[in-house]
């Protein structure tokens, strides 16, 4: 399987944190690498073009948790409203900080958000923006790709006029992957809500200000071509994207780059939330422990981790709000929070070579009695490997710090799972994970 199309999968979850409809960085992707055509771009700058595109943003989870408490409102609502504000034009950001400043909450809670917003607004768009840009750079080269998709990525907010952030750069001496890419991004977000001419428009106001005026030039070059509007559309629209990876960069995945992939996703999951930050990397290392003691090869071992590292991978579509609650949550809030183990396993399920891990890794929260979710599978239903993700996952929830206590004590943890044997734990799996217990090394 080539490596775009398991990247271009795995963009589906960070269209969900960013708050965007399905499919954001595959049309970016399409737009950009369409624009690539009308320059002059040799085989290395495209290649470098088409993987700042599909990992634009990766590291949107990293900034979720600190928009939630500057503002107390949906972080994917955020996003994906402010996409559409021209950050230039003080007008709309003020009409922006007041409608989205704690809409839910009492006057005086509201009054002191918006006064903070106001009073600290630039130190704290540029905290926002260095956050996730350097922490997705960091991911694109734990990916193992080039030091200039890595600039791509960390450069995506900057603006032609210097105005942009979080450096401050200006015309050409941002890099050109990442001047296409926020060009892109703009054109998806306003062509979703609006079509072509609305776009387009807003290119053209933009020209000279956020956006290199040649490649807007460019951009209404190629957006006259036929089939470039109706490719956003088109159901096929993953394949063709795949298709336009230049053929001189296609990599084929291995068993290692899998490994790599599924540890940098799973550093996107945890960097959503202050209280899950290394819980993937934690509950992978448990699970192996506990597949080691129950005789899994070592070959299934290590395809069990990979499952074990993304089993929250849906979690990336769950609001701050809901997973940083400091008390019970409400009917609605269960309901958001119990569809991440459905989200994980759409999000895997597009890379082919997963499809049986994301059923396994998706089904991490059904119990034994049949009262768990998504589906609420039987225990004959539940095979051992998702059985040895659930105990490693319920002892890591445990045994760490939450928004709404503090860690418990293993001791503690283990006579609370010893009690869920039968109708949520399998009794092997446990017996495995205490055996494990005393020779587990920090992940």
């Amino acid at each position: 399987m080539r490596l775009s199309e398991v990247i271009g999968a795995l963009s589906h979850a960070l269209d969900m944190t960013e708050g965007q409809a399905p499919g954001h960085c595959l049309r970016c992707c399409w737009i950009g690498m369409h624009l690539a055509e009308a320059l002059p771009l040799d085989d290395t700058g495209r290649a470098d073009l088409y993987y700042t595109l599909l990992l634009k943003d990766a590291g949107c989870s990293s900034n979720a948790a600190r928009l939630w408490e500057l503002y107390g409102g949906d972080d994917r609502l955020i996003k994906d409203d402010f996409k559409r504000v021209d950050s230039q034009s003080m007008l709309q950001l003020g009409r922006f900080v007041l409608t989205h400043a704690a809409p839910d909450a009492a006057l005086r809670e509201r009054f002191h958000r918006v006064l903070n917003l106001v009073r600290h607004g630039e130190e704290l768009a540029t905290e926002l923006v260095a956050t996730r840009c350097e922490r997705g750079a960091d991911i694109a080269l734990k990916l193992g790709f080039s030091p200039a998709v890595a600039d791509g990525v960390r450069a995506l907010d900057e603006h032609w006029n210097g105005q942009g952030r979080p450096r401050g750069l200006a015309g050409e001496a941002i890099p050109l992957q990442a001047r296409i890419a926020l060009l892109a991004q703009v054109v998806d977000v306003f062509h979703l809500s609006g079509g072509p001419e609305v776009a387009m428009g807003e290119v053209r106001r933009r020209a000279g200000q956020w956006f290199d005026p040649t490649l807007a030039e460019a951009l209404a070059r190629v957006a006259r071509q036929p089939g470039f509007w109706a490719g956003l559309t088109d159901a096929r629209l993953s394949q063709r994207v795949a298709d336009l990876e230049p053929a001189a960069s296609l990599v084929l995945v291995d068993e290692d780059r899998l490994d790599g992939i599924a540890a940098a996703f799973g550093q996107v999951v945890d960097a959503k939330s202050p209280y899950t930050y290394g819980h993937s990397a934690r509950v992978a290392h448990c699970a192996e422990a506990i597949a080691s003691r129950v005789d899994l090869p070592p070959a299934r071992r290590r395809w069990l981790r990979r499952g074990a590292l993304l089993h929250d991978i849906g979690k990336l579509g769950v609001s701050n709000g809901v997973l940083d609650k400091p008390g019970a949550l409400d009917a609605e809030e269960w309901k958001q929070m119990r569809a991440h183990a459905r989200h994980t396993e759409e999000i895997l399920a597009r890379i082919g070579l997963f499809g049986e891990l994301a059923r396994v890794a998706g089904a991490h929260h059904e119990r034994l009695d049949g009262k768990g979710y998504p589906y609420g599978l039987l225990a004959e239903e539940i095979n051992l490997e998702t059985r040895i993700i659930t105990t490693a996952d319920i002892f890591d929830a445990i045994t760490a710090e939450r928004p709404y206590r503090g860690a418990i004590p293993v001791s503690e943890a283990l006579r609370i799972m010893r009690g869920q044997v039968g109708s949520v734990l399998d009794e092997r799996c446990l017996d495995a994970l205490e055996a494990s217990l005393p020779t587990l090394e920090p992940a």
